[in-house]
């Protein structure tokens, strides 16, 4: 099973940025795509933004959260 909704805690995983980086990123994406502080960002967003290809960033999640 996929994820659709990215958090600032796996922009850290796939980025490898800080916590803090990784909230601004979300709050840009949010930004670029007219949403509010409420809504949530999807992957397929997240990925269109910043270059990434979907299943690319899907496959790594699953690594990173199989191992916790």
């Amino acid at each position: 099973m996929s994820r659709l909704i990215i958090r600032p805690k796996d922009v850290e995983v796939i980025l490898g940025v800080s916590s803090s980086y990784a909230r601004r990123v979300v709050r840009v994406i949010k930004r670029k795509n007219k949403k509010e502080k409420y809504q949530k960002i999807t992957v397929k967003e997240f990925c269109r933004d910043q270059g990434l290809d979907v299943n690319d960033v899907i496959q790594e999640l699953k690594e990173f959260y199989k191992g916790k």
